[in-house]
This record gives C-alpha cells, sequence and structure tokens, in this order.
C-alpha cells in the first residue's frame, strides 16, 4: 500500500519557517541548557571539541535524511523508510526504538522543568511541577497541528533569542566592552584533563543535544510544500544548531571553570549569578524552562505521529492510528505520555539520580536510529544509482530530488 494513503488524514498546515522553529525547539532543550553539565564534566574544556565533532555527526545525518523526507515525506519518517530501503523489520525496529527513546527523552525534560522551577520554589516536591507541566503540554498537544505549530513557534523563538543574546553578552564580557569579574579559565588543569577518552564521552552526551533535529523528517507528513520546505528547514536547522552550541559551550568554558559545573542548576544560569547582576538569573532560569517545555512539546508530536506511523502500518493497536476532528492522533498522544507517568515516580523515588537515568536510556536509542538513517541513505543511494525509483511519494520524487540536492 502506498505509504501517503495509508497515513492520510493528517493536514498538512505548516510552514517552512515553522518546521524550521519546530526543529530547534526539538533540538534546543534539555540536552544543551543542563545536560551540556554532564559532557563539561566529562570533557573539561575540551567539550567545544566533543560539540564540534557532535556537529559534524549531525550535519552529515541531515543531508542524508532531507533526500529521505523529501522523496517520502510520510509522519513514518526514517521508520517508514527503514521499511523500505532494508524491510518490515527496520521499519518495526526503528519506529519502536524511536518511539521509546523519546518518550522517555521526555521523561528526563519534564524533571528538568521541575528543577528549573525550584529555582524560585526551594520547597515544592519535584513531582509536582512534573505533573503540572506534563498535564498543559498535552493539552497543547491535543490541538490541531497548525495552532501547535503556531505556539512551538514563539516558544521556540524565545529560546533562539536568548541564546543569540548569551553570546553576544559573553562575548562583551571577554572583550571588555562590560566590565564583568568572572573567574575564566583558570585553574584548568589543561584543555583535555581526562584525555582523548574524556572528549569521545563528551561526544556521546553532545549528541543528546543533537538529538530532535530529525523532527523536520516527521513533520514532513504535516507540511505543506515538504519538496521546498524541508530541504530548507534542515539547512536552516542544523547550520544554526552548530552556531549555537558550538559558540555557547566555548563562552560557558571561557566564564565559568569547568569542575563548578553541576546538575543542581543550568550552567547558563550559573554563569549571571556569577557575574551578580540582579535578576539576571532569573531571567535565564525562565529562558531555560521555557526551552525545555518547548522541547517535551516538540517531543511530544513526535512520539505521537511515530506511534500513529506504527498503527497504521499495522506494527501498533489500530486505536493509535485513529484522528480527531482536529486531525490529531490523540490516542496516540496519551499512549507518548508514558515518560511523564515514569519521570513523576522517578522524580519522587530517586530525585538525584532521575535526571541522568532517564537520559543514558534517550541516547541509546537515539544513537541507534541515527544509525539506521544513514544505512537507510546507503540503500537509497544505491538503488538510485542503479535507476530503481521507490513507487512511494511517486509524485514528489524528481523535483524532491533535485531540490534537496541544491538547497543541502
Amino acid at each position: 500500500m502506498d505509504v501517503l494513503e495509508r497515513e492520510a488524514g493528517l493536514r498538512r498546515e505548516l510552514s517552512p519557517r515553522q518546521l524550521t522553529m519546530i526543529a530547534i525547539g526539538g533540538a534546543i532543550g534539555t540536552g544543551l541548557f543542563l545536560g551540556s553539565s554532564i559532557s563539561i564534566r566529562l570533557a573539561g574544556p575540551a567539550v567545544v571539541v566533543s560539540y564540534f565533532i557532535g556537529a559534524v555527526i549531525a550535519f552529515l545525518m541531515t543531508l542524508a535524511l532531507g533526500e529521505l523526507a523529501v522523496r517520502h515525506p510520510t509522519a513514518g519518517s526514517f521508520g517508514v523508510h527503514a521499511e523500505i530501503y532494508q524491510g518490515p523489520w527496520a521499519g518495526f525496529t526503528v519506529r519502536w526504538s524511536y518511539w521509546f527513546a523519546q518518550t522517555i527523552a521526555i521523561g528526563g525534560e519534564v524533571i528538568a522543568t521541575g528543577i528549573y522551577a525550584r529555582f524560585w520554589f526551594p520547597t515544592v516536591p519535584l513531582w509536582v511541577f512534573v505533573v503540572l507541566f506534563s498535564a498543559v503540554l498535552v493539552a497543547v498537544n491535543a490541538m490541531h497541528v497548525g495552532a501547535f505549530g503556531a505556539f512551538e513557534y514563539w516558544f521556540a523563538m524565545i529560546k533562539v533569542t536568548a541564546i543569540v543574546l548569551f553570546i553576544l553578552f559573553g562575548i562583551a564580557i571577554l572583550t571588555g566592552l562590560h566590565p564583568a569579574q568572572v573567574p575564566g579559565a583558570s585553574g584548568y588543569a589543561g584543555f583535555a584533563p581526562h584525555g582523548i577518552p574524556g572528549i569521545w564521552l563528551g561526544v556521546v552526551m553532545a549528541m543528546f543535544s543533537y538529538l530532535g533535529t530529525e523532527i523536520v523528517a516527521v513533520t514532513s507528513g504535516e507540511a505543506a510544500d515538504p519538496a521546498r520546505a524541508i530541504p530548507r528547514a534542515m539547512r536552516a536547522t542544523v547550520l544554526r544548531l552548530i552556531l549555537f552550541y558550538v559558540a555557547s559551550m566555548a563562552l560557558l568554558i571561557a566564564l565559568v571553570p569547568w569542575r563548578e559545573v553541576g546538575l543542581d542548576r543550568s550552567p547558563f544560569v550559573k554563569v549571571f549569578e556569577m557575574i551578580g547582576f540582579p535578576g539576571a538569573a532569573s531571567v535565564m532560569n525562565f529562558v531555560v524552562l521555557t526551552a525545555a517545555l518547548s522541547s517535551i512539546n516538540a517531543n511530544l508530536y513526535l512520539t505521537s505521529r511515530m506511534l500513529f506511523s506504527l498503527a497504521r502500518s499495522g506494527d501498533a493497536p489500530a486505536a493509535f492510528g485513529r484522528l480527531s476532528a482536529r486531525g490529531t492522533p490523540v490516542a496516540a498522544l496519551l499512549a507518548s505520555t508514558g515518560g511523564m507517568a515514569v519521570a513523576a515516580a522517578l522524580s519522587k523515588l530517586i530525585a538525584g539520580d532521575a535526571f541522568v537515568a532517564l537520559v543514558g536510556v534517550a541516547i541509546f536509542g537515539g544513537l541507534y536510529v541515527w544509525a539506521q538513517i544513514f544505512l537507510t541513505h546507503l540503500l537509497f543511494s544505491y538503488q538510485r544509482r542503479r535507476g530503481a525509483g521507490g513507487a512511494v511519494g511517486g509524485q514528489t520524487a524528481g523535483v524532491g530530488l533535485r531540490t534537496a540536492g541544491s538547497a543541502l
């Protein structure tokens, strides 16, 4: 059955600018604002190298996925691509692995929102914030996709603006344009205190920051003009992420001693605490909170569409493939809140280690899916060279591949 017909019913309402901001919203979140603390502790100042290596891998992945998504614009995305070019079993494992990993990642991000909120309300139990934020974001995702896209666009815009201002502000301090007493690079014990192994361990954690860029391919099933919008959104997303991540890590290392970075709060908030600007730390904490909420919002979209695709292909209960009157797979959305339930339980049982435990599971699943994207693209390229065009998405194939090649 043609996959485009199999997943019919989703509304194509997302514009190119919304696709780009949704992708940035899915990627820029706790991986940068809180997970970067783990990378810094593992690699030391060499975390800049770790993030650059991660950027190269992410860029290559978007090149591969961009071509596939234009050829086959479906909600199942890389899971459907694996099914087409590797076989049904590959499509099954990729989609279920990704759904599970991202569902768990959502749990980790919800815990991060609780950590941020306790900056202002330290006496409130962590699980209270986990439940509160979860309920709000599920309600947002239950709306029609156009409303979701508009909401996510402005949510993501807040953190993009904040990162740009952080970079400009950090440059002003380092160049002396704005005088401030900061510890800087004192006491580093070398650029790579843990050697090459530390840098590569930092890469693994840095990849958690880049996970989410693949959301552009998933939105292709609801993009208004996938042949034009997908390559454009892919390119804009990955270039901005490389700039934001590498520049932010360089400034953090220059402003904050890496040994003082921990998971008690975001290192970005710590910068403003150490500088001593009244209220600046609270403003930055608000920004990282909205960043986490934006990332959760985007990942709920991801997981619900992946489960919807599984149901439409017969690999999940049929109820998850049904759409509401607004064109939203509500049953798949509710099932994708499982990570939030796990997060609520862990935040009460092992509050101190809950974030790291959930992030570890998410990284494993995400990297498996990325490896499958590269393998699928190799097979896709092999068939294309032999002139074996797939039947799926045939009407967009020719123009899509040309557009992907020129744009990417």
